[in-house]
């Protein structure tokens, strides 16, 4: 981005006029369109709410788990790893918008899962949503004997949201055949100078590792029945979503550096 773009984000919104019958007024769509209050479009970066969308249900949650954070956390777990019932999954950031849901569809498939969060409360929110073991990796004395407790035994399958150090230190305690999903990599956003390893080569060779990166719009062609699965879990107490709710477009600025210092648990989220 250059100074004076429109900063990217993603929105709810309400339809308050139209010329097009496929975005009829006072219908609501999900919108690429950035920080704005109001949007002209052609309809192209627009996608329609699921027809079908629950009246209890907030609409705020297509921007999280019921949207792309969720079907980021389903594609990773399903399409990437492969997850299976009686294995064990590693989740960082698992706090956040994505690792919560992560988390929880891992325990629907009978997985033992260890979180790693970045504040007491965050901790006991993974308690609350049911992880096996959690932990604060800014209070432990050692990341290493705290991922060896939580799972002496290794892991199967690590969803990557952190990069940097935490991965250092993570891969090497991965079992023979272990799965990464690279989905993100906050350690480094605000880097300006790139950081530079260890590096993790020879254990990924030696222990056999597969390690893929991936985006969700791959699997687009499967939103509709995922969303629709996602919904399904939450009807049914099995999803719990949680969102960090900034009220007023002027606070924006602040919501957005408030997430990457990691002060939001679950879905950040700014209110207009």
């Amino acid at each position: 981005m250059k100074e004076g773009d429109v900063m990217i984000g993603t929105q709810v919104a309400k339809v308050i006029q139209s010329k097009n019958p496929a975005f009829p007024v006072g219908s609501h769509v999900i919108g690429r369109c950035g920080w704005r209050t109001h949007t002209v479009s052609d309809g192209t970066d627009l996608t329609p709410i699921m027809p079908d969308w629950p009246q209890d249900v907030s609409l705020s949650l297509a921007l999280g788990a019921i949207g792309m954070p969720g079907l980021t956390a389903l594609y990773g777990i399903e399409e990437v790893l492969g997850l299976q019932a009686g294995e064990t999954l590693l989740v960082n950031a698992a706090a956040g918008a994505v690792g919560s849901v992560v988390g929880q569809i891992a325990k629907i498939k009978g997985c033992k899962v260890v979180g790693s969060a970045g504040s007491d409360a965050k901790v006991a929110f993974l308690k609350e949503l049911g992880f096996d073991e959690a932990f604060n990796y800014k209070t432990v004395s050692s990341l290493e004997e705290a991922l060896k407790k939580a799972s002496p035994e290794g892991y199967d399958c690590f969803f990557e949201n952190v990069g940097g150090p935490f991965s250092s230190v993570a891969i090497p305690q991965m079992k023979n055949f272990g799965r990464i999903a690279v989905c993100g990599s906050i350690s480094v956003y605000n880097d300006t100078t790139p950081q530079t390893g260890p590096y993790p080569h020879l254990t990924i060779i030696f222990k056999q590792l597969k390690m893929e990166g991936f985006i969700q719009n791959r699997w687009e062609h499967k939103h509709p029945e995922s969303l629709k699965r996602l919904i399904g879990w939450l009807k049914e107490g099995k999803l719990q979503c949680r969102e960090h709710i900034t009220k007023g477009f002027e606070n924006m600025p602040a919501g957005f550096m408030g997430l990457l210092k990691g002060e939001n648990i679950g879905k950040a989220i700014i209110a207009v």
